[in-house]
C-alpha cells in the first residue's frame, strides 16, 4: 500500500465514521482490510482502493468502514459507570421524574449489546421501583453487523464471562449448546437501531441519561466537539451524560461541564439555557 493509497483510505473513513487515524496506524489499516479484499475477490489493498474510487457499491463501502470500527465491549465494563446509574442516577432520576414516571436512556455506540444489556439488568434488579413507570433504552451504533448480533442476544461463554456476575448469568441467559442467550424480557427492553454519529440524531429526542464511553477517542478535536454539541441538545435540562474514562468535555463545549464529584459523568453547567431536541412520538418499554 503505498502513501497515496494510505492517504485515501485515512480520508475516507474520516468523512464516513470520523475515525481518525495517524501515520503509526497503516499496520491497523492492512491487517483488518486484507480480510475485506479477500471477502469480495480483491487481490490488493490497492484494488481495493480502486474499487472505493470508482463505485458506489455500498456492501464494500460499509465492509470498510465497519472492518475499521473498534467494537471492544463486554458486560459492566469498568464496572464504576454501571454502580453510578444503579447507586445515583437512577435513583435520582426517579425522584425528579415521579410526575411523569417516565425515563429515557441512550447508548450511543452500544456495540454487541453488552452496555445497554447491562443497563436493562440493573433495571430489570429495581423492577419493584418501577412499576408503573414507561422506560425506554435506545441503543445505536454504526455498525449493523453488531446491531444485528446485539439483537440476537447471543453470547459465548468467553463474552458472558467477561464482567458478568455469575449470580446474574444464572438468572438472565439461558445456555443454549455452548453459548448463552440473554432473556425475552431483557432483549425487549432495548430497541437496537442503526446510527453514524456524524450524521444528525436530533430527531431521537431528549434523553434522562445518554451513555456515550469510548467512541470520542477515535475523533479529531473538531468532531469531538460537534458530537458533544449536538449530545447536549439530546440531553434532559438536569440530564446524565457518561463519558470513557480517556474522555472529557474540557477544552471542547461550553454546552457541558465535568461533574465535581463523579469522572466521567457530565451535564448542562448550572444556569445554562438548553435547546431540546426535536419533539418525536415516545415509545416506552414497560418492565415485567
Amino acid at each position: 500500500m503505498t502513501e497515496l493509497e494510505f492517504d485515501f483510505l485515512r480520508a475516507y473513513l474520516k468523512q464516513r465514521s470520523g475515525l481518525a487515524l495517524t501515520a503509526e496506524k497503516r499496520y491497523l489499516v492492512e491487517s483488518r482490510l486484507g480480510p475485506v479484499c479477500r471477502r469480495f475477490g480483491l487481490a490488493t489493498l490497492r484494488d481495493l482502493v480502486g474499487a472505493l474510487k470508482i463505485s458506489r457499491d455500498t456492501a464494500i463501502e460499509r465492509a470498510v468502514v465497519e472492518a475499521m470500527t473498534t467494537n471492544e465491549t463486554f458486560f459492566f465494563r469498568d464496572r464504576v459507570p454501571f454502580d453510578l446509574f444503579r447507586d445515583t442516577l437512577l435513583p435520582g432520576a426517579l425522584t425528579r421524574r415521579a410526575a411523569q414516571r417516565r425515563l429515557r436512556i441512550w447508548c450511543a455506540a452500544s456495540s454487541t449489546g453488552q452496555e445497554p444489556y447491562s443497563l436493562a439488568i440493573l433495571l430489570q434488579e429495581a423492577a419493584p421501583r418501577l412499576q408503573g413507570w414507561q422506560v425506554e433504552i435506545v441503543a445505536t451504533d454504526l455498525s449493523t453487523e453488531v446491531i444485528e448480533k446485539a439483537k440476537l442476544g447471543l453470547y459465548s461463554h468467553f463474552e458472558v464471562q467477561r464482567g458478568l456476575p455469575v449470580q446474574m448469568l444464572l438468572k438472565y441467559f439461558t445456555q443454549v449448546g455452548e453459548q448463552w442467550h440473554i432473556a425475552p424480557t431483557i432483549r425487549s427492553m432495548v430497541d437496537y437501531r442503526p446510527l453514524n454519529l456524524l450524521n444528525p440524531f436530533d430527531t431521537l429526542g431528549q434523553f434522562d441519561i445518554i451513555y456515550c464511553r469510548n467512541v470520542l477517542i477515535y475523533f479529531d478535536a473538531p468532531t469531538k466537539a460537534d458530537v458533544l454539541g449536538r449530545l447536549a441538545g439530546c440531553l434532559a435540562p438536569d440530564g446524565a451524560l457518561l463519558l470513557g474514562a480517556a474522555e472529557t468535555v474540557i477544552g471542547l463545549t461550553d454546552r457541558l461541564a465535568p461533574n465535581p464529584e463523579h469522572r466521567g459523568l457530565y451535564g448542562h453547567p448550572p444556569g445554562a439555557r438548553t435547546v431540546e431536541a426535536a419533539p418525536r412520538p415516545l415509545r416506552f418499554a414497560g418492565l415485567r
